[in-house]
């Protein structure tokens, strides 16, 4: 919808004629796409009335969502309460403050298993995979002490978004009768799912939120406390299908000290996509009635980032070039969508929209905590000397050509769910290419042009070794390091490019390349004058 509304206006300036009502669900989520929406909406509706037109009707609905905000934003709108079927749930907070959240949640899941009935099944809110199959291990061997053995059987689910769906679907199968579920989740199970069985969430009052940086390029994933509005939603989980109890391991101090709503997308996300199609149909973001306004700063950013590709003209009074009406004709991050652009001039299109559907997917790779030597063995047939780019193509190449994909993915430890999003992806991009004119040319065995058209758009995202075997970024000259699920990992080739910084306690590259020094002066003179590599010396 918010594609069709950005084509309409940039085409006939008439948004949306052709709905009448408009109904936006889980309005709670506020994701950047839905925040633009909302204000593509909005416009919608002033531009029919100021008119004199049939007016658009929206219809905001949320289990959750703060209601003042929504219906001031939307011209003070009328609001409509729905009693839901929701069963008390009892509250219980921890008496003082817990220096290990996650240690708290395992004690607090073995009381319960003590005292409750068999059947009365367990939900506990986590922040990562890492931190959940940890405690899976730590709860499976718990249960095999001779002191459980009087207990009713444990049985151990894991929930996050990168596990395969076969596996997520486990976790909403019935408990065998005199058996008890627990069930290990992200905030994925905070809304829009409900896990039969559920009698107690144990909440740890964490979550791992992602913030980009400006200035630095860092996308920083942070463990923090949640927003008083997802402790509340949490909670209601166990309170779905009768009465229930929450255990929350934080102090009721804690809990009143928490921030009422969680911070919106918008303001913590690069902007860089969202400046490029809001110019796209003339709107500068600094401007736009966004519900939530982003951090100036980001915008800005997101503008000279925009100059450095050649789609905008200038900061100032910015306006796209020609190349910018391109780039903006894909749903994807700009530096995507010149990589795309650039591959004719590589004959390398085919080669490209693997790799660039791959990365516009969540994590391909499953590695469970149990099996995680077996995993990375399994993945090394895929792996490429060259870095993750091209060990990207390698696995969507065997993915598309394999008939039995899911039992192919079981064996090598990939996810099916994300790969076929690729393949969808990928059929996308195709079609929008056809219409671009792009002729789809492939590079057959010289894979080396594919990294030099993946650096027409990432030569931001350059670094160069330095004699302490850490590497610095080329123009914000930061410290990084390759990240350990990188096929380079362990190896320190002079320069690289990269997909993106994720900051957890190091700065780490993402998807790593090998590059060639001399490339950068080939492909990117300007940028490569302003911002010179070292001469690297063994």
């Amino acid at each position: 919808l918010l594609r069709e509304a950005m084509l309409g206006f940039n085409v006939t300036d008439d948004m949306l004629m052709t709905y009448s009502i408009i109904i936006l669900d889980e309005a709670h989520e506020r994701t950047v796409q839905t925040d633009v929406l909302f204000g593509i909406v909005k416009t919608a509706q002033a531009f029919r009335k100021e008119k004199n037109m049939y007016p658009l009707k929206v219809i905001l609905m949320s289990a959750t969502m703060d209601v003042d905000h929504f219906s001031k934003y939307f011209n003070n709108s009328k609001v409509l309460y729905l009693e839901g079927r929701q069963y008390p749930v009892k509250m219980y907070e921890a008496l003082k403050h817990q220096e290990d959240y996650a240690f708290s949640c395992l004690v607090t899941i073995f009381q319960i298993h003590k005292e409750a009935p068999p059947n009365h099944d367990i939900l506990v809110f986590l922040t990562g995979q890492e931190e959940i199959e940890l405690m899976a291990a730590n709860i499976r061997s718990i249960t095999k002490d001779p002191q459980c053995s009087s207990l009713p059987p444990l049985k151990v689910f894991t929930f996050y978004a990168s596990m395969s769906t076969i596996k997520q679907l486990d976790v909403f199968r019935p408990t065998p009768l005199g058996a008890r579920k627990v069930v290990l989740s992200t905030n994925v199970a905070e809304t829009s799912v409900t896990i039969s069985g559920i009698k107690y969430v144990i909440d740890s009052g964490m979550v791992k939120i992602r913030s980009h940086q400006s200035g630095t390029g860092f996308d920083i994933l942070k463990v923090q406390r949640i927003s008083q509005a997802q402790a509340w939603q949490r909670a209601g989980r166990a309170g779905r299908e009768s009465n229930g109890i929450c255990y929350r391991v934080y102090t009721k101090q804690e809990f009143e000290a928490m921030m009422k709503n969680p911070i919106p997308e918008i303001q913590r996300c690069n902007l860089t996509s969202v400046v490029l199609q809001l110019l796209a149909i003339k709107i500068n973001a600094l401007t736009f009635d966004f519900m939530d306004k982003p951090p100036k700063d980001l915008v800005i950013e997101a503008f000279h980032q925009l100059v450095e590709l050649k789609a905008v003209d200038n900061v100032e009074s910015p306006k796209l070039t020609e190349l910018g009406y391109k780039l903006a004709q894909f749903p994807l991050d700009p530096r995507y969508s010149k990589i795309i652009l650039s591959a004719k001039d590589f004959n390398c299109l085919e080669e490209i929209l693997s790799i660039i559907s791959v990365l516009s997917s969540e994590n391909v790779f499953v590695t469970p905590m149990a099996k995680k030597e077996e995993a990375n063995e399994m993945r090394k047939k895929f792996l490429s000397s060259s870095g993750d780019h091209i060990s990207f193509l390698n696995i969507y190449r065997c993915f598309n050509n394999i008939k039995l994909k899911n039992q192919w993915c079981f064996e090598n430890y990939l996810n099916p769910r994300n790969l076929e999003y690729s393949v969808e992806v990928r059929k996308q991009l195709a079609d929008l290419c056809k219409k671009c004119g792009l002729e789809p040319t492939s590079c057959g065995q010289n894979l080396d042009v594919v990294r030099k058209c993946l650096l027409t758009g990432l030569f931001h995202n350059v670094a160069e070794l330095q004699r302490d075997k850490q590497y610095i970024t080329v123009n914000t000259r930061q410290i990084v390091h390759i990240h350990p699920s990188s096929a380079l990992f362990g190896s320190y080739p002079p320069y690289v490019l990269f997909t993106e910084l994720i900051q957890t306690g190091r700065c780490y590259m993402r998807n790593v390349s090998i590059i060639d020094p001399d490339w950068f002066e080939e492909i990117i003179p300007e940028y490569a004058r302003l911002h010179p590599l070292s001469k690297f010396e063994e």
